[in-house]
């Protein structure tokens, strides 16, 4: 998609598609009050909580806490997570030329939220698995060369939703998505940085009108 593309499209797009994975979680709360357990959220409260609690109530806590079905809220956690990556995934697509596009980059940043968010599901309760894990990571040579800079900011963006959903903290990654897809849709539109000659930019910069625009 050109910029001379409106903006208005997929701004629609993205706005209806959050409405409705909102309304669908709310409604699913509503509906079938026994399925709160297993929802993916009031992790950072329970993080919180355990901060805050003696070496005797962290243990209550914690077996409380593994008595839970761990797998189902990872299976929700999951779900939501890829929901909220999937516009992310969009908005790659429409600011990115076409022949710029890696459709393997598109993928990985649709998927790494699954593995992150399993990942900080396995080791949050475990100090020495968070250790062994990041020595497996540190023995295993994983090469990944990014053709953009930017291309960074959506695999922390990727990470940041994973561990949000993987910690139950899903609403933070809802927050993240929301603000990761309007803010890079409202700069793509603007070209931010694109023309520093502008009355304003010309102040702040130093720079003079007849400059060449960058």
């Amino acid at each position: 998609m050109r910029k001379s593309t409106p903006i208005a499209a997929p701004l629609f797009v993205v706005t209806v598609y959050y409405a409705l994975c909102l309304s669908g979680f709310w409604m699913l709360a509503q509906w079938y009050p026994s399925i709160d357990p297993y929802l993916p959220v009031g992790g950072i409260e329970e993080l919180v909580q355990r901060g805050q609690v003696t070496l005797q109530e962290v243990e209550v806590i914690t077996s409380a806490f593994l008595d839970t079905p761990r797998t189902s809220r990872l299976a929700l956690a999951i779900l939501c997570a890829t929901l909220l990556m999937a516009p992310i995934t969009w908005i790659y697509f429409i600011t990115t030329g076409d022949k710029s596009i890696d459709r393997s980059f598109a993928q990985t940043i649709l998927l790494l939220p699954i593995i992150v968010a399993g990942i900080a599901t396995i080791v949050q309760n475990s100090l020495p698995l968070a250790f062994s894990l990041a020595g497996v990571v540190a023995a295993v040579r994983f090469r990944f060369t990014l053709d953009e800079p930017s291309h960074t900011l959506y695999i922390f963006a990727a990470i940041t939703i994973g561990l949000g959903a993987g910690i139950s903290a899903i609403t933070i990654s809802a927050v993240v998505s929301v603000a990761f897809v309007y803010a890079t849709l409202l700069l793509w539109r603007l070209d931010y940085g694109r023309n520093l000659n502008s009355p304003f930019f010309s102040f702040l910069t130093g720079r003079d009108h007849q400059d060449d625009d960058f």
